[in-house]
């Protein structure tokens, strides 16, 4: 499913038009987009949890030549699933 198939089960489901539910998926991906940018977790019971992760500096290697490369720290965004969400797919 991409983000058209989404809109378009959305706007079925809801009864709403294709443009109400674009900007409906929108808001939702923006508002969790944001809430991760500033630090916080995104929790939606039954569904699962946005989070950041901190992922340090590491040296890795350049497959083409071999030569040591420095990785940067950077964060990562992560999702883990809930259980009703891990139930319904099992």
């Amino acid at each position: 499913m991409n983000k058209n198939d989404l809109v378009a089960a959305v706007a079925s489901a809801a009864d709403l038009s294709k443009t109400d539910a674009t900007k409906a998926v929108d808001s939702v991906f923006d508002q969790v987009t944001a809430a991760l940018q500033s630090g916080d977790d995104v929790r939606l019971v039954g569904f699962g949890t946005f989070s950041v992760a901190d992922r340090k500096a590491t040296t890795g290697r350049n497959p083409r030549t071999g030569e040591a490369i420095q990785i940067p720290a950077s964060k990562q965004p992560k999702f883990k699933a809930g259980k009703a969400l891990k139930d319904a797919v099992n």
